[in-house]
């Protein structure tokens, strides 16, 4: 019979829901459980957290909440754990599942990789006038470093396994490399199996996030029953590099052919030049297809040889940012709140300069509510709304200036707008401004230890014996734009297709997926580059080189669109309420599509 590999996805961030791992375990069979935690965001947070507290900078919530309650299952069931849990301090997690483990009368094999961390290194990257590798920003002070992480990959995990390890704690490798590292692990797949590298890739992309492979965040939202107790993602793995995506019998959610085909074009780039630290990936021709009930095939992945680089990022403080929100209701309430806004930042401008302080170095007002942010796109009749938030973020390089704001934030509740109802959630935040500093360097330079059982080993991932050369990937044949046939109507792009969209940094992606294979010609003939440039307008507010690029994926009847320079910043260098681009495709999904009418649905 044919081997295959049972990978359940238990965490999509630092943050997910505690119900992942119990269930899946109690779903059975497993042989790998994965856990992914970090983001850039997270990084920083971790960063700032160990620098207060060394013996921190790991994700408690695997140890207290994962790995605690599960630990006996864990035993009992011999389900092996990979998770870059590890964070910034790996052994520091390590000891806290071993103490865990101790009170519980158990003891596992726990191997610690470790090589990511640069912190070491700031001094010497500063020195060598390295520039950002998207912006050609100039390196940012060392002092000013909150986190600085090589992504490694799979083959580290990989090695770790087969020298017995029960549980693999990471820091910071590439999210996919989780479950790739058991694949190539148990499946003996070489470095230069580009193909399956790239497979195994996948897999680990579409359960890297947790039950969004599941029917969460899917377009058709309402044909994904019960999410209170929604399935978690089960891969089932053949050596060939193909497999199914499932779910625990009995639980919530869906699995469906549109709903793995958004996930796997979530927060992709180029889906020709997918680049992983073992592998560049292709995923033009890769099909998902039903084989049961809640169960998707996935195949055709291609890959090309890796770059010999291993991208690093390093995230660092840049001033401070100030979030603040107030809720306005009644008549009239968006106009009310927006120059309630407005007033404030008035009024805080004047003190700054009264205290001869610069001005803010950027402000921004929203009104929830009101589909601020949808831009010119918003519907004339939300401004009629009568309950709204006033949403205004601010930046400044001292953190003086944004105490002033948080004070006067407070006096609109007596002073300025009829229905202001005070804070919302609390007193409004300052944090730091968290930029991503991401730069490229031999992948040699980087070689991973693996400690287990008092032992080190070296993992080390020289130069690929061929380096990826773009001029090997051939795009797909561009098919032809269609003619007009017969009646034309407009239909909204939700009719036509499915779609998802993430953060890449300060870009985004929205995937487009065909919901017949007919519609394609006409979704792609709308959707060019400078109609989406066109619609997401708002979105390129600020932006030095807007670009939209398009991708061809002809094998799940779908394109690619990656928005460069659209979020402000993103994530923690945004002022934006969607910093993370969780929204953009369902305002996409609003674009008119010219069809026959022969065709609409």
């Amino acid at each position: 019979m044919t081997r295959i590999v049972r990978i359940g996805g238990a965490g999509g961030f630092l943050g997910d829901s505690s119900v992942a791992a119990p269930q899946l375990l109690r779903g059975g069979g497993l042989d790998y459980m994965i856990l992914d935690y970090l983001a850039e965001a997270t990084m920083s947070v971790l960063g700032q957290i160990k620098a207060q507290r060394p013996g921190e900078g790991f994700a408690r919530d695997f140890t207290e909440w994962v790995w605690k309650d599960n630990l006996r299952e864990f035993k009992a069931q011999g389900v092996k754990v990979v998770t870059n849990a590890g964070g910034l301090n790996p052994q520091a997690c390590r000891a806290r599942m071993e103490e865990l483990a101790a009170e519980a009368g158990l003891s596992f094999r726990i191997a610690v990789i470790e090589g990511d961390d640069l912190t070491d290194r700031l001094a010497e990257l500063s020195a060598s006038g390295l520039q950002e590798m998207y912006s050609d920003a100039a390196f940012p002070g060392p002092a000013a470093v909150f986190s600085a992480n090589a992504y490694l990959g799979g083959r580290p995990i990989a090695d770790a396994l087969a020298a017995g390890a029960d549980m693999v704690i990471t820091g910071r490798v590439v999210d996919s490399a989780l479950a790739l590292g058991p694949l190539m692990h148990e499946f003996g797949w070489s470095d230069d199996d580009h193909d399956r590298l790239s497979a195994g890739s996948l897999a680990g992309h579409a359960i890297e996030c947790g039950a969004q492979a599941t029917g969460g965040l899917f377009t058709d939202w309402e044909q994904v029953p019960d999410w209170a107790h929604i399935g978690y993602p089960v891969i089932e793995c053949h050596s060939d590099g193909s497999f199914v995506v499932t779910k625990p019998a009995g639980t919530g959610g869906l699995v469906s052919p549109a709903a793995v085909a958004e996930q796997i074009l979530y927060e992709v780039g180029d889906p020709q030049g997918y680049a992983l630290p073992d592998v560049v990936c292709d995923f033009t021709e890769v099909r998902v297809e039903a084989v049961g009930e809640h169960r998707v095939r996935v195949s055709g992945a291609r890959g090309y040889p890796p770059s010999g680089q291993y991208k690093v990022c390093i995230t660092h403080g840049d001033g401070w940012r100030f979030i603040g929100a107030m809720p306005v209701v009644g008549r009239d309430a968006a106009a009310k709140a927006r120059r309630q806004g407005e007033a404030v930042l008035e009024r805080v401008g004047e003190m700054l300069r009264d205290r001869n302080l610069p001005p803010l170095r950027d402000s921004r007002i929203e009104v929830l509510g009101a589909e601020s942010t949808y831009g010119a796109h918003a519907r004339p009749g939300a401004q009629a709304a009568r309950e709204v938030v006033c949403r205004v973020g601010a930046e400044h390089e001292d953190e003086r200036a944004l105490r002033l704001l948080t004070r006067e934030f407070q006096a609109p509740t007596t002073s300025m707008s009829v229905g202001t109802t005070g804070w919302f959630g609390g007193a409004p935040s300052i944090s730091p401004v968290a930029r991503v500093f991401s730069i490229l360097l031999p992948r040699e330079q980087f070689p991973a230890s693996i400690s287990l059982d008092g032992q080190t080993l070296t993992s080390v991932a020289g130069p690929p014996h061929r380096a990826f050369d773009p001029s090997d990937v051939v795009r797909p044949l561009a098919p032809e734009s269609p003619q007009p046939v017969g009646e034309m109507v407009e239909r909204p792009l939700i009719d036509l297709a499915w779609a998802r969209s993430g953060d890449k940094g300060d870009a985004f992606n929205v995937g487009v997926i065909a919901r017949r294979p007919e519609y394609l010609p006409w979704i792609r003939a709308a959707l060019t580059p400078e109609a989406v440039q066109a619609w997401f307008a708002h979105e390129f507010e600020g932006a030095t080189a807007p670009k939209v690029l398009r991708y061809d994926l002809p094998g799940m009847n779908a394109i690619n669109l990656h928005c460069i320079q659209a979020l402000g910043g993103g994530q923690f260098a945004s002022l934006r309420l969607d910093a993370l681009a969780k929204g953009k495709a369902q305002q996409l999904l609003d674009m008119p599509v010219p069809v026959p009418a022969a065709l609409a649905p």
